[in-house]
């Protein structure tokens, strides 16, 4: 429509007969084929009434304009329709020997029509149309005429050029948003995945405590099944992959209470330090259980004495930094070079941080062996706008 009221406003054409302006902001053949090849018949009338409009209403009083816009949709429309896969027509090209060469090529292979060849055709004849209506009546209809037969060649193509540079360049936003929404459903399940591994492996190493303390302590194996149910609820009904740190920790201080029933109090401590501002913010759903659970298995659970497990976490410079310390066995140096790469715990941690957030994040182990291990990762900071509290640190000793 913005292009017919330049056309008028600035007197362009009026039949054949040149005058000062600029013509081809007239769009108003392609748009209406656009809108009906897209859209169908009823979309292509709709658009061709808007853009013919003016051009019935204005001075110039074109009368042919709406009737045009009529063939223009409905045959647009109509090749639509007939149109058995509609991926064909965001396949159309505007350089109609492509098409034809495609065309031969793929008849030898298997004889059908091409619909590529069939939509040039298309737009051919609507301008031919156009342009054999607007001779029959001047003045009546706006359109494209000169004497010379490659000029008149340059229209056509023009034509054709205005209807396929839109679709294909539609098509590609189209096929880039296709792509990343299949990124984006590849990344959920290979989350699905990771977490899948984890859940199996800390339910295995669950029920087997039960098991333990079901002949001799049926209280206690009791109250460990009531934590697992709870654990397993909360992680039925939600399935996402982030949420906020104090969602987290209420998780791990149900698993630490099973490990604190399996290990006993006295051979298992637990310390957490956790910025209070920081429980707004949002981390990766099961992040925490892998690290702690390898701390308790490698660290504290094969030293006689027992230990102590400290859970910190702290907000720094737009980043969530997370630590998990023991005062375990440590790493022995033979293990440290294949340590980020062996078992499910650290291996499935620092994968799913790297599908998360790609080099945006940091995940680093410091082990002394006699002494214990400290893990580190910091992640960027998400947190829900209005969420950050102000108060003080809060620690916390099981």
């Amino acid at each position: 429509m913005l292009g017919v009221l330049a056309r008028l406003l600035t007197h362009g054409y009026a039949g054949t007969q040149l005058t000062n302006g600029y013509p081809g902001a007239d769009l108003s053949l392609e748009g209406t084929v656009l809108a009906g090849l897209l859209g169908g018949t009823v979309v292509g009338l709709v658009v061709g009434m808007m853009v013919s409009l003016p051009a019935v209403l204005f001075p110039a009083h074109e009368l042919l304009a709406a009737p045009m816009a009529v063939l223009y949709a409905v045959v647009a429309g109509t090749a639509r329709w007939f149109c058995p896969d509609k991926e064909e027509i965001w396949k159309f090209s505007p350089f109609i020997d492509l098409s034809l060469y495609r065309s031969i090529k793929q008849r030898f292979k298997q004889p059908g029509l091409d619909w590529q060849v069939l939509f040039s055709l298309v737009c051919v004849m609507l301008e031919a149309s156009r342009i054999s209506f607007g001779r029959m009546a001047p003045g009546r209809l706006f359109f494209l005429d000169s004497p010379h037969l490659w000029t008149k060649a340059l229209i056509v193509l023009a034509t054709l050029i205005g209807v396929g540079l839109p679709l294909r360049i539609w098509n590609s936003t189209r096929m880039q948003r296709k792509l990343e929404e299949q990124e984006r459903l590849l990344m959920e399940a290979r989350m699905e995945a990771l977490v899948s591994q984890i859940n199996p492996h800390f339910l295995f190493n669950t029920l087997n405590t039960v098991s333990s303390l079901i002949r001799f302590d049926p209280d206690t194996a009791r109250t460990v099944l009531l934590k697992l149910a709870n654990i397993l609820r909360r992680r039925l009904k939600s399935q996402v992959h982030f949420l906020p740190l104090k969602q987290e920790l209420d998780f791990i201080d149900d698993y630490l209470d099973i490990e604190v029933v399996r290990f006993g109090r006295d051979k298992l401590r637990i310390r957490k330090e956790v910025d209070a501002e920081a429980l707004d913010v949002f981390v990766p759903s099961m992040i925490l259980q892998p690290l702690v659970e390898n701390a308790i298995r490698h660290g504290i659970a094969p030293k006689v004495e027992g230990g102590t497990i400290v859970l910190r976490v702290a907000r720094d410079k737009g980043r969530l930094v997370v630590e998990v310390i023991d005062d375990g066995v440590g790493i022995p140096d033979e293990r440290r070079p294949e340590i980020y790469d062996s078992g499910i715990g650290i291996s499935n941690v620092r994968e799913r941080l790297k599908v998360l957030y790609g080099q945006l994040f940091s995940l680093k182990i410091e082990s002394n062996p006699g002494h214990g291990t400290t893990i580190r990762f910091e992640i960027p900071e998400l947190i829900a706008p209005g969420k950050a509290g102000k108060a003080a640190p809060v620690e916390a000793a099981s």
